[in-house]
């Protein structure tokens, strides 16, 4: 049955191969347990709820990918997405979280409808490569400042509007000595190096007396305080445009770009350099937002790490599965989650947006018509902490310089609208 489903033997693949690759994938992405329950809570949903949300969505998401596209690809939650939806739209425009949670449910309509018509790789082809680095390395940035924040080690003043926190505390400490256990396992190539760091820094904490034990195991939470809980009808009235439009472009993009490069990694791309069953994989991502924002969770996508399952053997669907399964067994941790400290997860941020960050250094820097808007797009979203106004700005910014510098033709139809769009909510919100 497997070899029919999976065709593992053409992929040149096995069933131990498939199965140590999906746990292998589990361990480098385990950290989103943690992480994405402590990042939605503060926007003041139910921790237990969220975290049930998260277990849920990413195996389901996990398991379209799986069964639906036969890629060794796993989905949960997106680090950054999580975050603009917490400290972005809701404490930062004072929306309710059902509202936020009705954007991205939106968002995710949308990613399906257009994951459905041919128009797809025309709208990922029309955003330039610059912009695309860009927005990645800007959300990095978005993280990088969350996690200092969250660790205590960047706090607010009211002159410089930003400075160095206490370095004394022991919380603090223990955030910086999870970050380089973080980058030194990372470096050896452990499996799990971050779920492991934030283990540590958890247990480290416990010792010393500044948190508290909740517990490891128990039955999973009630998922009712978030299940469809999104207001549709609330995101459509609130003048959330510019919002639905980040969610739908970060997830269109960030999925796309994701695959294709696990793809050219496991060998997945064909003769013409092209990814088969796209279709079926955008459609896995996209359903798998929509059955996150009605579950109780930000934006779900394709994950990087899923890369460390690639590295491990895995080609099918059947490493999916796999990493699946792991996440539904997840749902009797929920006592673990709650116990982990916002300054032990705080490291995996920062992490998270050293890697993501790098993108910058793929610019073309001999042509300033496009590091200008690139550099406009990453600096604006962790100094505005608005993954949105980045991506306005930076879409503005290319057009000007691009029709200025007397090269209009290479800023296409998709990017003049969306300035248009940018502009018009910019000079009206």
């Amino acid at each position: 049955m497997l070899e029919s489903l999976f065709k593992l033997s053409a992929n040149g693949t096995n069933v131990r191969t498939e199965i140590l690759a999906g746990i292998t994938t589990f361990l480098t992405m385990a950290y989103i347990l943690f992480v994405n329950p402590s990042i939605l809570s503060a926007a003041g949903m139910d921790h237990g709820a969220v975290f049930v949300a998260t277990c849920l969505a990413a195996a389901a998401g996990t398991l379209i990918m799986g069964l639906y596209a036969n890629y060794p690809v796993a989905l949960a939650p997106g680090m950054g997405l999580n975050a603009y939806f917490t400290y972005g739209v809701v404490q930062g425009m004072g929306l309710g979280w059902p509202v936020a949670l009705g954007a991205v449910f939106v968002a995710g309509i949308l990613f399906l409808i257009l994951s459905l018509l041919p128009v797809r790789e025309w709208i990922i082809n029309a955003i330039p490569r610059s912009l695309k680095l860009a927005i990645s390395a800007g959300i990095g940035l978005f993280l990088a400042i969350i996690g200092l924040q969250k660790a205590g080690i960047v706090v607010d003043h009211p002159v410089t509007l930003v400075t160095l926190g206490d370095m004394s505390k022991p919380e603090v400490l223990l955030a910086v000595t999870g970050f380089v256990l973080m980058v030194v396992l990372s470096v050896r190539r452990v499996p799990g190096a971050m779920i492991i760091a934030i283990l540590a820094v958890t247990a480290a904490s416990l010792a010393l007396g500044i948190s508290d034990f909740g517990g490891v195991f128990s039955m999973p939470p009630s998922l009712a305080p978030t299940f469809m809980r999104m207001d549709v009808a609330g995101a459509l009235e609130s003048g959330l445009v510019a919002v639905i439009l980040a969610f739908l472009i970060i997830d269109l993009f960030d999925t796309a770009g994701t695959l294709i490069g696990l793809a050219q990694r496991s060998g997945l791309l064909d003769a013409q350099g092209r990814l088969p069953r796209l279709k079926q994989a955008l459609l896995a991502d996209s359903g798998a937002t929509v059955i996150g924002a009605a579950m109780g969770t930000s934006t779900t996508t394709s994950y990087i790490e899923s890369a460390a399952g690639i590295n491990a053997g895995g080609r099918t669907g059947l490493t999916a599965v796999s990493v699946a399964v792991l996440f539904l067994l997840s749902l009797f941790l929920a006592p673990l989650a709650k116990t982990i400290p916002a300054y032990a997860t705080a490291p995996a941020l920062v992490f998270v947006a050293c890697l993501m960050a790098r993108g910058i250094a793929e610019i073309d820097w001999d042509d300033m018509t496009e590091v200008a808007p690139a550099m406009v797009t990453a600096i604006t979203m962790p100094l505005t902490f608005s993954i949105a106004n980045g991506i306005g700005l930076g879409f503005i910014t290319y057009v000007l310089v691009k029709t200025l510098s007397g090269r209009p033709a290479e800023a296409g139809p998709a990017i003049w609208a969306m300035a248009a769009l940018f502009a018009v909510k910019f000079a009206v919100l």
